[in-house]
């Protein structure tokens, strides 16, 4: 087993804009990476299983919910804490890293921003310790990047809704003690209800088979006449803006953990290239490699600061859709590019389990299309410059 020897790059000095307490959530996020992640996941991915053993040393980082109030059982912590979280823990593996974002960003932040307060009392300190894990419902298997056609729906039944419908590619789905929900009312309007395990008609089957996030749980959520109590429905706030706003948590969160995937397959490559010996010279003295590495360095230089400005402005509230969709878009792309670069440089040996490249490689085919697929991404952009939807 391959010691985890990870250092991160900061060609520009970026660690200056970042306060001691952002460099010591980042420094104990990256220690339990090391330490708990690094040690098994090749061995989880290659077996295609779920380490649930990770679930409550996630807890105690505060990996779930970093950005809730302390009251609710979170970490009080700001948004950049929470995407260096996202970075280390993804650097880890992407797989991981989903876990985290749908429990914080899919799960307690609905329910804490749209929630009752017995709702929050009764779900986020759960949620935050690990005792509970999430799930987010959305989309459908004829709905994916179009979620306002979804044809899950619930019913007033007096005492409760009744709940019909089926959701597909939901992360943490098989293991799931909670599911915020979107469906549509009989009057067409989308509504937010949690979903508890053990409701009768409500099933969870795995999706096997991936050949990507092979260490995540992912499946279905299907609703089959599920009696949700009218107290379960998310009061705050309705319509398709709710889930949307949600899925903006959960792409800024990609955007710094997209970018811990780039950063891992770039100091593997150049470890690599500076040990591995051909022609009698390590092949990182070859220009053509030099030209990779250059390149992959200026990429995560320049996807570094566009998400710690991105942060800034999430911090002061500022920041748009279309600005957290800009930069997820961006980050998930320079990572794929730099770990099929760095797949190259290490030849045959970077198909292997003895090196994290490959996997990574295979995570981000995923991260790619969810939340957001890279296509709607660019016309959510395009939208924002022309003023003009290209949707329809």
């Amino acid at each position: 087993m391959a010691s985890d020897l990870f250092e991160s790059p900061d060609y520009y000095g970026v660690d200056d804009l970042l306060s001691e307490e952002h460099k010591l959530v980042r420094a104990a996020t990256r220690d339990w990476v090391k330490k708990e992640v690094s040690p098994i996941i090749e061995d989880f991915a290659q077996k295609a299983a779920f380490p649930t053993q990770l679930i409550k040393g996630l807890a105690e980082i505060g990996a779930f919910g970093p950005y809730i109030p302390e009251e609710y059982g979170g970490a009080g912590l700001d948004q950049i804490s929470y995407g260096l979280m996202m970075q280390e823990i993804e650097r880890g593996d992407s797989g991981v890293r989903s876990t985290c974002s749908v429990q914080s960003s899919l799960v307690m932040f609905p329910i804490y921003a749209y929630g009752s307060e017995e709702q929050k009392r009764k779900f986020l300190p759960k949620l935050a310790s690990g005792e509970f894990l999430g799930s987010f419902g959305l989309t459908e298997p004829n709905f994916g990047s179009n979620p306002s056609g979804m044809i899950t729906n619930f019913k007033d039944m007096g005492d409760h809704y009744l709940l019909n419908g089926a959701k597909m590619w939901i992360s943490n789905a098989p293991y799931a003690d909670v599911a915020v929900v979107w469906a549509k009312n009989e009057e067409g309007r989308i509504h937010g209800l949690i979903v508890e395990r053990g409701m009768e008609g409500f099933t969870t089957p795995e999706t096997h088979n991936k050949w990507s996030l092979r260490a995540s749980a992912t499946g279905e959520l299907v609703f089959d006449n599920v009696k949700v109590p009218k107290k379960n429905i998310l009061p705050g706030r309705s319509g398709l803006g709710a889930p949307l706003s949600c899925l903006d948590s959960a792409r800024y969160g990609i955007a710094w953990g997209a970018l811990g995937a780039a950063m891992d397959c770039y100091d593997t490559a150049l470890r690599y290239a500076k040990e591995r010996i051909q022609f009698d010279r390590p092949i990182a003295g070859f220009q053509l490699q030099q030209k990779k590495l250059a390149e992959m360095i200026t990429e995560i230089t320049k996807a570094q600061l566009m998400v710690w400005r991105l942060g800034t402005l999430k911090n002061e509230g500022k920041a748009t859709s279309a600005q957290i969709s800009m930069a997820k878009r961006n980050s998930v792309e320079i990572a794929l590019k730099i770990a099929r670069e760095a797949r190259q440089m290490l030849g045959g040996m970077g198909i292997t389990g003895d090196y994290s490249i490959m996997r990574h490689m295979m995570n981000l085919e995923s991260v790619v299309t969810y939340e957001g697929t890279h296509d709607i991404h660019l016309l959510i952009t395009g939208m924002d410059v022309t003023g003009i939807s290209a949707f329809k």
